[in-house]
């Protein structure tokens, strides 16, 4: 592939990645289909005649330095992607240990005995009782935020900027990030005077009354298959009988036959090959959602969608808008050697948090369906909270924001338990990274989730991780450690998302 190409491939990856979710995408999808459609189009040379009119009419411009590397495109900071670089040579680390330590393979054939016993138990996995004591984590969610902590912008000595200088959290890194009045530009449907499911007592409307009208139009969007529609629909909730339809619309998942052959190309890729990263998934599964009175009824299903998940190059893709890339291994006795090097896992992730997984079991119960979903969240959304980067949507600048929502309308309470030893973000941090999955009641996580599919965006998550210190305030005020402060927030599984959200960011002076 050209350098020229290759320039092309990754801004269309890019584009790609902007309009999905965006109230064009379902719009250009179903145009294009019917462009292929017509007799003057030829298939096998539409590539090049794209790139032809591209080129004539302007409207596709290379970057303005065609030398830049993909990374530069992927990440423009370049201590974010040195200190993404250096998270990754960690993780990696980390498996390479553990496979000497263990004298175990990253990968092996398994033989035709245990490929049947495998195939024989695959709906059962969840009573299987490996040992998995001598398998550790690749890394917990604490040894990321220190991570994240350390970050610092060299450009920056001693906080240059007044308002990067005054900013005490623990993330001193000088991103923008929206104040209260742009979070309401950003999340106006959510305001007081706006029906909302999830709201026992609209202001404007009898509740029933609301939802009856709401379910009617929500209806009215899945028989049009408007994805556009949809993902506006769903900024005000979705029915519970809906829901699933219409994530699946949003995310342009229609289960096609191809698609449940592939998902079963994976499924005979796990039973053929046993890889290191197989145990990693299993005790991952076993420490989360196997003790988790929602979600150890779906163990199964998160061993199936994390085995397939790990086998699915097609996930890849995503690198080309991530800052991260995937590890590379080596072919024994070839150490060094490119044309010798493989991705490993193959789908390039080394840790996907089955937390992330276990509420979409609510909404789907076919398996290739639920894979599909779950892979589509995670390369649009889920894998900003496991990457360092400055985008928006990243970990990195949630932390910040969170920090900097806490700093500026509670700074009572942050001065407070900034001063016993309990920053707020060494407790909501875990939240965030696992999109409260595991923390907040399923009803009420599904309702949050419908707000990150309406707006494209994870920002939603700081600004509710904010809004539980604003509703746990007078209780935090009197505690004098991080123990108490962590007791006071231990339970969040009775809290009501959206008047929090609401209360947070409508009802706070500003």
């Amino acid at each position: 592939m050209s350098q020229e190409e290759s320039d092309i491939s990754l801004i269309i990856a890019q584009i790609v990645q902007k309009l999905k979710g965006s109230n064009l995408y379902a719009q250009l999808e179903r145009q294009a289909w019917a462009s292929l459609q017509r007799p003057e189009i030829k298939l096998e040379s539409l590539k090049e005649d794209i790139k032809e009119f591209f080129k004539i009419s302007g409207l596709f411009p290379l970057p303005s330095h065609p030398a830049a590397p993909p990374e530069h495109l992927k990440e423009p900071l370049v201590y974010m992607r040195k200190a993404q670089g250096s998270w990754e040579k960690r993780i990696l680390k980390s498996l390479n240990s553990m496979c000497t330590e263990l004298s175990i393979p990253l990968a092996r054939k398994r033989p035709v005995g245990e490929q049947k016993e495998l195939l024989n138990k695959w709906n059962e996995m969840g009573t299987d009782e490996p040992d998995l004591s001598l398998f550790r984590p690749v890394y917990a969610p604490k040894d990321f935020l220190e991570v994240l902590i350390n970050l610092r912008n060299p450009n920056y000595e001693n906080g240059d900027s007044l308002s990067f200088r005054t900013h005490l959290g623990l993330i001193q890194v000088p991103l923008k990030v929206k104040d209260i009045p742009e979070l309401k530009e950003c999340f106006i449907e959510l305001g007081l005077n706006t029906g909302q499911l999830g709201i026992d007592d609209s202001t404007q409307v009898p509740p029933e009354l609301f939802e009856n009208e709401h379910v009617r139009i929500g209806q009215k969007v899945l028989a049009e298959q408007d994805s556009a529609a949809a993902q506006q629909y769903v900024r005000q909730g979705s029915p519970t009988a809906l829901r699933a339809e219409l994530w699946a619309l949003i995310l342009n998942i229609s289960s096609q036959p191809e698609d449940i052959l592939y998902y079963e190309q994976l499924k005979t890729n796990v039973i053929q090959h046993d890889l290191l990263v197989d145990s990693l998934i299993y005790k991952d599964v076993k420490l989360t959602a196997s003790n988790d009175d929602y979600y150890f009824v779906f163990e199964d299903y998160l061993y199936q969608v994390l085995l397939c998940f790990s086998r699915d190059t097609s996930v890849l893709s995503h690198f080309a808008y991530n800052s991260a890339s995937p590890p590379k291994s080596y072919i024994r006795g070839k150490l060094g050697l490119e044309e010798y090097a493989v991705f490993y896992p193959p789908n390039g992730k080394s840790n996907v948090i089955a937390s992330s997984i276990a509420p979409l079991c609510f909404l789907y119960h076919e398996p290739s369906k639920l894979y599909q979903i779950f892979r589509e969240m995670y390369v649009r959304f889920f894998f900003r909270l496991h990457s360092i980067s400055s985008h928006p949507s990243g970990i990195v600048s949630l932390c910040l924001l969170f920090e900097t929502l806490l700093q500026t309308y509670l700074p009572q309470l942050f001065y407070h338990l900034r001063e016993i030893g309990a920053q707020p973000l060494r407790i909501s941090f875990k939240w965030m990274v696992r999109a409260f999955s595991g923390y907040l009641a399923t009803d009420q996580l599904l309702l949050l989730w419908d707000r990150i599919l309406g707006y494209n965006s994870l920002e939603i998550l700081a600004v509710l991780a904010a809004a539980v210190f604003a509703f746990r305030a007078v209780n935090l005020m009197e505690v004098t450690s991080l123990a108490a402060a962590e007791a006071v927030l231990a339970d969040l599984s009775t809290l009501k998302v959206m008047p929090l959200l609401q209360i947070f960011l409508f009802a706070t002076v500003t």
